[in-house]
Order: C-alpha cells, then structure tokens, then sequence
C-alpha cells in the first residue's frame, strides 16, 4: 500500500509493509473491530486511518485521471487518422475553402488550410524528407517538375487519370493537372482614384500607377514567375532569353511594385493594391461572388494561361487519405467546384454554360499564347537569380 498522497504524482519509491493485524481471538475482538467504523472512539488509529483514506482517495483520483487521459487520447488519434496534410492549400485562393469544406463532407477527412507558396511547399518537403509531416501538394506545373527531380513525390493515377490530357500530366503519375488559369490584371476600379483601367504590360509602366501595381515575388510564388514568362513573351522574349522581360521590371521600378509573397486576394479587395498581376479565376470571383467593382484585364500584347497540378508525396504519413484527396479534387463534384470558382476544370465538361459566360470572350483569350511546361520549369531558378540581381 502507498503510505501517503501528498506525493502520489512524483517518482514512486520503495514502501514499507504495514505490519498484518493480529487474528481475532473472541467476539469482543470482533466488536471491537466494527468500531472502527467509527475511528475517533480509538485515538491510537487516526493516525494509520487517516493515511488510508487519503492513500484511497490518491489511488481513486489516479484512476480517473488516467481514464480521461486515455479517454482523451483516443479522439485525437481517430482525429490523425481522418486528416491529410495539403502545403499550399491556402484559403483565399483558387476557393480552397469550398473545396476543403467538400472534401470533409464527402470523405471525413479533415484538410488544414495552408499558406505557402508552391516554393515555399518544395523547400519544406525537402527539409522534411527524412520525416514527412505532408500527404499531398498543390503546385504550379514549372514547380511539378521540380518536386519530381527533387525525389519529394510518388507516383499516383487518381480517379479520371484518362480524362487529364496528355500534356498536363506526369506519364508516371508523379503530378496531374486539375485546373488552369490565364494571367493578365485583376483591377479595383473602386481604388483607381479616376484613372484608368490599364489594358497593355506597358501601360504598367505609366507613372501615374505608381503604387498601385503588385505581383508575387517570381523567385519564390508560381503566379509571380508565370507572370514573369507572361510579360516576357508577350513582349519578344523567350524561355532562352529574359531579356526583354528582365527590362520590363527594371522599368516597373520606378513605380514602387507592391511584392508579397503569398496569395493577396484579400489586399486587392480592400484597395491597398490596386492592381494586381494574377489569374482570371481570382478577378471572377471577386466580381461575380464577392460582388466587388473589378475589372479582368487580358494585356495587348498576350499573356500565357498554366494549369496548378496536384501530387501524392512521397512517404506520406497519412498516404490512404491523401490518395481520396486526389481523388476527390478530380471527381465529378470537385471539378464542378473548381468551375464555379472560375477555375478551367481539368476535365471542361465540368464547366456550365452559365459559368462561361462570364468569361471574357474567346477573342481576348485568343492572346494567351502556348508555353513550354517543362522548359519553364528548367529556367524557373535561374530566371529567379537574375531578377532578384535586377530588383535588388
């Protein structure tokens, strides 16, 4: 038996046996002993009764605290077992949180939202090789390619594998594409302050946008380097020459560009960047759900249109779950709703008239020019070095 409570949860040490009560020798004995029910008629007993009942009430104390413990526990294990961890899976854009919210209704599984940057997500998983803490990863394609040489992804063919072009799919199955998007302005008109729309990359360069122009930092965010090659292509360059691109942000210095490096959807509705180069889903969206005064621009001079891709990373803790994920987001419900966010579903059938036709005209997207995936994804580092060499 433990001698005293006081100490019940320190390191136990070795206890000293009571000494075992002397037999009964008559029914006086035994009267006596149904006295102790009662141990303030012996004096000589309270102390050895009052350790026993504190000892007891230790013990029964323990027990329960070890019951809810474990009692706790176990909801938190089954809560590990229905989550996948997704990098990159950020709220505010491309409406993750429609999609997340679908997903736990449809499968239980639990998605955490994630902020990162497709960069930011490749850097994290390579730091993280040994001990994988993510299930799957949403990515720009140049990126894709990227993770796959890096040895951070598995192969895995979800539902609808067949339905994913040719082009917008690893032939193993390393990434998959599961939406596009086209670059050009997302413009507040409300925070314009009476100027105009711009409508051309060098209208950008105009000194009366300075301050209100942003993109995401190309060394780092998909968006920011996608937009990079847009402005690049669109004004002579190409992925074997940044040249002309290089230049255009040289130039654009002078207008103090707004720089972040995750997604700003949130910054461009409130008007403190007024001006952002992103994709049309972001400007729809804004127009069409949060009702904002916004205008999508699709510059004169052309622009390119990405698809984001989707992979199963390797070592996955949770690689069961995460494979319903990818399922999901190319299912018949996910795709839909990647089209009512006015994202280009993967699989176009997903896509209603009535969305559509909120698009700009076929004639405006007719300017987004075709790109070398693969070879974007060879220069993203080095086109990073040069601009941070330009900006910096």
């Amino acid at each position: 038996m433990i001698r005293s409570s006081a100490r019940f949860i320190s390191p136990l040490k070795p206890l000293k046996p009571l000494k075992p009560l002397k037999p009964l020798k008559s029914l006086k004995s035994l009267a006596s002993l149904e006295s102790l029910k009662s141990p303030q008629s012996h004096p000589s007993l309270k102390p050895r009764w009052s350790r026993l009942a504190r000892t007891s009430a230790a013990v029964l104390s323990a027990g329960a605290l070890i019951t809810a413990a474990l009692g706790a526990l176990a909801p938190q294990a089954a809560l590990a077992d229905e989550t996948a961890i997704c990098y990159n899976c950020p709220p505010e854009w491309a409406d993750w949180a429609s999609q997340i919210k679908a997903i736990q209704q449809k499968t239980g599984i639990r998605v955490p939202f994630d902020n990162k940057n497709s960069g930011q997500s490749i850097a994290q998983l390579m730091a993280e090789q040994k001990s994988p803490v993510a299930d799957v990863v949403y990515l720009g394609v140049s990126s894709a390619f990227q993770a796959k040489d890096k040895g951070v992804v598995q192969p895995y063919k979800p539902a609808h594998w067949d339905d994913i072009p040719a082009n917008e799919k690893d032939p193993q199955g390393y990434w998959f594409a599961i939406h596009s998007g086209t670059l050009g302005f997302f413009v507040n008109k409300d925070a314009l302050e009476g100027k105009p729309v711009p409508r051309s990359w060098a209208d950008l360069l105009k000194p009366e946008y300075k301050g209100m122009i942003g993109y995401l930092d190309p060394s780092s965010a998909f968006v920011g380097y996608a937009g990079a090659v847009a402005v690049n292509q669109a004004l002579g360059g190409t992925l074997d020459n940044f040249e002309p691109g290089l230049d255009w942000f040289r130039k654009l210095k002078a207008n103090a560009p707004i720089v972040p490096k995750q997604t700003a959807y949130a910054r461009v509705m409130s008007g403190e960047i007024p001006i952002l180069l992103d994709y049309d889903f972001d400007a729809y969206r804004a127009k069409y759900k949060d009702h904002a005064n916004v205008e999508f621009v699709i510059p004169k001079e052309g622009t390119i249109s990405v698809p984001y891709v989707m992979s199963l990373v390797k070592g996955a803790p949770h690689e069961a779950n995460g494979k319903k994920v990818l399922d999901f987001v190319l299912s018949d419900e996910g795709q839909k709703l990647w089209a009512e966010a006015y994202l280009r579903p993967i699989r176009a059938n997903a896509m209603s008239p009535e969305i559509a036709a909120r698009f700009l005209p076929a004639a405006d997207y007719a300017r987004a020019k075709p790109v070398d995936f693969g070879k974007m994804a060879e220069k993203q580092s080095s086109f990073g070095e040069r601009y941070l060499q330009v900006m910096h």
